[in-house]
């Protein structure tokens, strides 16, 4: 047995990608999160993830700040609730 059973490779973010919180849905395919970076953004669900991935309040994603526009973004990924787990044991998250 070994110290790594459970865990998993998962997917981390790019250089332009932070993780980030789901905070409240706001309709019409966007969200507001809160970012690692500290910073509070709208988030537009691309759609290529509309009706195929289902992300709810509290839900942690990664997300692509605009480059004109910071204090909005895309969410590029949605991690499973035992992934986003994961990622606050190994402190990529805090709360």
């Amino acid at each position: 047995m070994s110290d790594n059973e459970g865990r998993r490779d998962l997917r981390m973010p790019d250089d332009d990608e932070v993780f980030a919180v789901v905070t409240e849905m706001l309709g019409a395919n966007r969200v507001t999160v809160r970012c690692m970076d500290g910073q509070e953004r709208t988030a537009r669900i691309p759609g290529r993830m509309q009706k195929r991935v289902w992300i709810r309040e509290d839900d942690v994603v990664l997300v692509e700040p605009w480059d004109w526009q910071d204090e909005k973004g895309d969410v590029t990924w949605r991690y499973e609730k035992s992934e986003a787990d994961q990622l606050r044991e190994e402190g990529h998250i805090q709360a």
